[in-house]
């Protein structure tokens, strides 16, 4: 269990990781969007799907439109392409090395405000799914208990969220602690706290630690951008839409499947991520379930993937009023509802 001690996470928890050169805008600018998506022996489109992190549960509906052949049948040849390391999803996007990437709904409307042509196609997370993470039995219970407390944390994420913490909270800065994606020093410190991916850490923190810590949802705050979403450049959006379209169906078909029954699914990722567990898949399939991060809400009639102009524009709202946005932007060119939303019936059939 020793190689959980430096399991990296996302990337997309370094907020401010998005920037791109000059240079390469203008070159995905001037980009064929159809060059990647070209026709092969098979007659099938070839699709290249980023993710944010290696394989794991969390992209599972994707792995399994692969594995029972839903892409095929809408006339696509996917490849899920892991992050490689020191990878940036939306250079990589952006730069034509894939057609779809996940994202993040905050990263989206930071794209806006620096002029870079992506858009959010979809959300397969509902929820939030970043935590703080602290330790049983030593009264800190809730986001309020962890006032004064040493909390574990990444510049991106406390660039979002500690405004909020310390407007409802009381936080401070001198509470804060750089999180390396280590969980050692909050294992060390009975009274400290750390961030985490509800997914993840807490079992690591179990295995590791040898104890179940609590977890405080970051959602708590009030703020809830969507999560693991479907990103592409504008131009494909505008070049290719059928297309598109069929990769949204198949891919949201695919989570319903996974979501049923994820055998088939899970052997793909294990094939992808050598170092992937059933033991954690299976906590991570628990914890989508018990939370019910993916299949709720909205998605419960307008089906998985599910989104809707009011939750941008709060999101957009929240994310003014603490500073992490500039009021200028227009927040409706960060996603497109065109692909989604038609009904929980249609996925499932």
């Amino acid at each position: 269990m020793n190689n959980f001690y430096n399991l990296n996470r996302r990337q997309f928890v370094k907020a401010g990781g998005i920037a791109l050169g000059t240079s390469l805008l203008a070159a995905c600018t001037n980009q064929n969007a159809n060059q990647s998506a070209s026709q092969n022996d098979g007659n099938l489109d070839r699709i290249r799907l980023g993710l944010n992190w290696k394989a794991e549960a969390e992209y599972g509906g994707f792995y399994q439109a692969v594995a029972t052949g839903l892409y095929r049948e809408y006339g696509l040849d996917v490849e899920i392409q892991p992050l490689p390391p020191q990878g940036n999803i939306t250079q990589m996007l952006m730069g034509g090395l894939m057609d779809f990437a996940i994202g993040q709904a905050v990263n989206a409307l930071q794209a806006i405000e620096q002029g870079i042509p992506k858009v959010t196609l979809g959300s397969i997370f509902q929820d939030e799914i970043q935590v703080l993470l602290a330790h049983p039995g030593v009264g800190n219970d809730s986001l309020a208990d962890l006032k004064g407390k040493t909390i574990f944390i990444t510049p991106g994420l406390s660039i979002i969220y500690w405004p909020l913490l310390e407007k409802q909270y009381g936080y401070t800065q001198g509470q804060q602690r750089p999180y390396n994606f280590n969980v050692t020093p909050f294992l060390v410190d009975n009274n400290s706290a750390q961030q985490g991916i509800l997914t993840s850490e807490p079992y690591i923190i179990e295995q590791v630690g040898g104890f179940k810590p609590v977890v405080l949802p970051l959602k708590a705050t009030g703020l809830n951008p969507y999560n693991f979403t479907i990103e592409t450049t504008n131009q494909l959006v505008e070049t290719n839409p059928d297309l598109v379209q069929r990769f949204m169906d198949a891919s949201i078909k695919g989570w319903y499947r996974y979501l049923a029954e994820p055998t088939l699914g899970n052997e793909l990722i294990k094939q992808d991520n050598p170092e992937m567990t059933d033991d954690l898949i299976a906590f991570a399939l628990e914890k989508i379930e018990e939370y019910q991060a993916i299949n709720f809400g909205d998605a419960n009639t307008l089906g998985i993937g599910a989104m809707t102009e009011d939750r941008w524009k709060t999101l957009y709202e929240q994310l003014i009023e603490i500073g992490v946005l500039n009021a200028k932007i227009n927040y409706k060119d960060a996603y497109t509802l065109d692909f989604i939303n038609k009904g929980v019936d249609y996925y499932q059939s």
